[in-house]
């Protein structure tokens, strides 16, 4: 059943451009000129423009969706280029929804561009969500996914979903109502620091290509009604061993539905051990400086990163302390409350796990690190 309900009369009609373009992909047996139209007539919604994302985005501009929708707050660096095809030195220092768009104009400027620089939030997910048919989740971290998890269970939109890290990678599509979705496959969200992300874990080069592709093909399918989706099915690749699997998943029939979004996912998502108020997001800890500096609050804030990281950019006030030192307990902590900061977050649960363990219940975590503090704080930080 194609994800377009529409009988092929009310979608838009193919033009001798068109079916001059799309020639060898017409002629497969469950497309045809109706799969094609449904797919000029499609709104899919891509979360992440970067590695998972930039595959995606050309296949389905190739595809001839009709409208691309591509949210992402973040901005072309060279370290993208090793892995996001979609980008180019031609556009470094470009928001990466604008670099895209540019992709897409390249390969089939009949495909409209609705461009988003901003972060999916429990705010605007909603929203969003209902303006698409369809949602690709290339998000690279956790807090996004579960909320791109819950705001579709909430509007009852299908999401293709990727997942990277290292030499290992997998795709799967959650669909509320026909289907698992992401919350019955992965509760909740693992300890920080137990799955690193890709800046500190890394990723095989060609492994976005791998996964994207895949996720791409999956919205081609849904979209048009041919083959059969991963619904309820989680593929899983070992790119290092040239291994691909499929797992069975299905629906937890006691799991509570989503009913309304979290406030804040990067707390759900990131609060090490479960401590609770252990992790503090940029804003509060922006809020929580201000009110250091006017006398009302006593704070360090500890830097976790190497040296040369620190001396690169960093927080106000930070003081270095690198993670080695705090781990093996070499390192002289200042008395009083710690707020400990690395570059995203991973470094930084691993620290506070240790001084908790070590009975310093006065140390926080920032969420997100000095990245996410680039990003919504203050832009001229620069962060290696």
């Amino acid at each position: 059943m194609p994800l377009a309900a529409e009988q092929a009369g009310g979608l838009p009609a193919l033009t001798d451009d068109d079916r001059r373009r799309y020639a060898r992909q017409t002629i497969l047996p469950g497309v045809g000129e109706a799969g094609q139209r449904r797919l000029r007539a499609a709104r899919v919604l891509v979360i992440g423009a970067g590695g998972l994302g930039s595959p995606v985005i050309e296949y389905l501009a190739a595809a001839g969706v009709g409208v691309l929708g591509i949210v992402d707050d973040d901005v072309v660096e060279e370290s993208n280029l090793q892995r996001q095809i979609v980008h180019g030195v031609d556009t470094l220092g470009l928001p990466k929804v604008d670099s895209a768009a540019q992709a897409v104009a390249r390969i089939n400027p009949t495909v409209r561009v609705e461009p988003y620089p901003v972060r999916l939030t429990a705010d605007n997910a909603v929203d969003l969500f209902t303006r698409y048919d369809l949602i690709i989740d290339g998000a690279d971290n956790f807090a996004t996914r579960y909320l791109v998890a819950d705001a579709a269970e909430l509007t009852g939109r299908p999401v293709v979903w990727g997942s990277i890290l290292r030499f290992d990678g997998q795709a799967s599509v959650f669909w509320p109502g026909h289907g698992p979705t992401y919350r019955d496959v992965f509760p909740e969200p693992p300890e920080p620091g137990a799955v690193p992300s890709c800046t500190v874990g890394g990723v095989f080069g060609v492994l976005p290509g791998m996964i994207g592709t895949v996720m791409a093909g999956e919205a081609v399918k849904l979209v048009t009604g041919v083959g059969e989706p991963l619904l309820g099915r989680l593929l899983v690749l070992d790119a290092a061993r040239g291994v691909w699997r499929t797992l069975a998943v299905s629906v937890d029939p006691d799991r509570r539905p989503v009913e309304r979004l979290a406030d804040d996912y990067e707390v759900v998502c990131g609060t090490p051990g479960g401590a609770q108020g252990a992790a503090v997001t940029v804003e509060r800890l922006a809020g929580m400086l201000a009110e250091r500096d006017a006398g009302r609050r006593a704070l360090t804030v500890v830097d976790v990163r190497e040296p040369a990281e620190h001396a690169a950019g960093h927080i106000p006030g930070a003081v270095n302390v690198p993670l080695s030192g705090v781990l093996d307990g070499s390192a002289a902590l200042p008395a009083g409350p710690l707020a400990l900061v690395c570059r995203t977050g991973v470094r930084s649960a691993r620290a506070l796990e240790a001084l908790r363990a070590r009975g310093r219940a006065d140390a926080l975590q920032v969420i997100g690190g000095t990245l996410a503090w680039a990003r919504r704080i203050d832009p001229t930080l620069t962060v290696v």
